[in-house]
């Protein structure tokens, strides 16, 4: 790690306006490609199953503080896992009336949960809905896509249970909860095809996920260093049907990001532009983290050896990885920061940027390739619509003086 940093000026210090919340370190699928279980840190065998009240005591009051010493106007807290909702509705609704009590009213708090669904009946919408909490379910496309990987422990799919959730959520009387639908890619699945079975939910966003991989463990159907674009293809495909349509049926978070940078706009995302990251994780048992999908990367990758009961969240900013990570351009590998579409990707996720050579995250990421051509691809259409758009503009007679 040192190696990575020790370079770096130091930078200006950007506070964290995102809290992760880990209310519970076990979850109810065994999903084949969950960074949390079958990735290279398996920490998560050591983490209490929930977070205690003492834990979320102090994490309140940890936030309450760093708004505070920063001035800070809004805060979103993500409650996650694991899976959330096995944490029970008593811890959930002590995290939430906690953390809002602490922070008090002149903060604005936007609170949410990521769910994979299963345990998402009227009971748990009710209490969601008193205390204000969107949701964002996991949802891979249709039965076949969702059952290959999303799978309960003894093998059997999951997708009847999530569908029921999901249209509960979309159709009943909680539907302004209803944050979006998180999807991860699979190449063997159609694109489109993909996205419309989730436009058929009538979502408010999209996220596609790229499945995790590094370097040294690549994701499937990538393979490091060879030129073919097999993601970069499919997500271009999503494009230009979302893109195409005549009318806004959804937001596609990574697509809209891409095109608000291809205009000279900013991301609001990780993997994609120049923005400072700025959340942390906070497991269980108390300890601070970085991001959980660094798993992947080796064992303690997303450690801090910081905890809420002693340590103010301002010491995480200190951190090395921190400090790349709100670098910018100069927190990048020298073939990144000379590419002429680095003010688009980033450098691209910074998980998928290591390598088990001594170089670490001090990389393109894996996914180079791919994201160079979908960069390009919709930089072309925005282009030809900008282009089309200017003529029509100077075409228009001048009627006032």
């Amino acid at each position: 790690m040192g190696a990575e940093t020790e370079w770096l000026e130091s930078p200006a210090l950007i506070p964290f306006h995102t809290f992760v919340l880990k209310l519970h370190s076990r979850c109810d699928l065994s999903c084949d490609y969950c960074y949390m279980y079958r990735a290279a840190d398996q920490s998560w065998r050591r983490q209490p199953r929930a977070m205690s009240p003492a834990v979320i005591a102090w994490t309140a009051r940890r936030i309450a503080e760093h708004a505070r010493t920063h001035g800070l106007r809004a805060l979103t807290v993500a409650l996650h896992g694991g899976e959330p909702l096995l944490a029970g509705r008593e811890l959930l609704r002590r995290a939430v009336t906690e953390i809002a009590g602490a922070v008090g009213p002149e903060v604005a708090l936007q609170l949410c949960v990521q769910t994979n669904g299963l345990r998402l009946d009227e009971a748990w919408l009710e209490l969601l809905d008193e205390l204000d909490v969107r949701v964002g379910v996991s949802l891979d496309g249709d039965r076949a896509a969702h059952d290959r990987h999303r799978m309960r422990p003894g093998g059997r799919g999951s997708h009847r249970r999530v569908a029921e959730s999901v249209r509960r959520l979309a159709e009943g009387p909680h539907r302004r909860l209803f944050a979006g639908l998180l999807c991860t890619v699979d190449l063997r699945n159609d694109p489109v095809a993909t996205y419309e079975e989730l436009l058929r939910y009538r979502p408010p966003m999209v996220d596609f996920l790229l499945p995790l991989g590094t370097w040294t463990a690549p994701p499937p159907g990538r393979v490091p260093g060879r030129p073919d674009t097999p993601y970069g293809d499919w997500l271009a495909a999503v494009f230009d049907r979302w893109y195409g349509a005549p009318e806004r049926e959804t937001e596609v978070r990574v697509l809209h990001d891409l095109v608000s940078l291809v205009l000279g706009g900013r991301s609001r995302t990780e993997g994609l532009g120049l923005e400072p990251v700025r959340y942390l994780v906070v497991e269980t048992d108390g300890s601070i983290a970085l991001d959980d999908t660094l798993r992947v990367a080796y064992a303690g990758a997303a450690g801090t050896g910081l905890h809420v009961a002693r340590d103010p969240f301002d010491r995480a900013l200190d951190h090395p990885e921190v400090a790349v990570r709100q670098a910018g351009a100069a927190g990048l590998s020298p073939a990144c920061r000379a590419c002429a579409l680095l003010p688009v990707c980033g450098g691209g996720h910074y998980a998928h940027r290591y390598r088990a050579d001594g170089t670490g995250h001090r990389n393109p990421s894996v996914y180079c390739p791919d994201l160079a051509a979908l960069i390009r691809h919709v930089h072309r259409r925005v282009a030809s619509d900008t282009e089309r758009l200017r003529g029509r503009a100077a075409a228009v007679p001048e009627v006032c003086p």
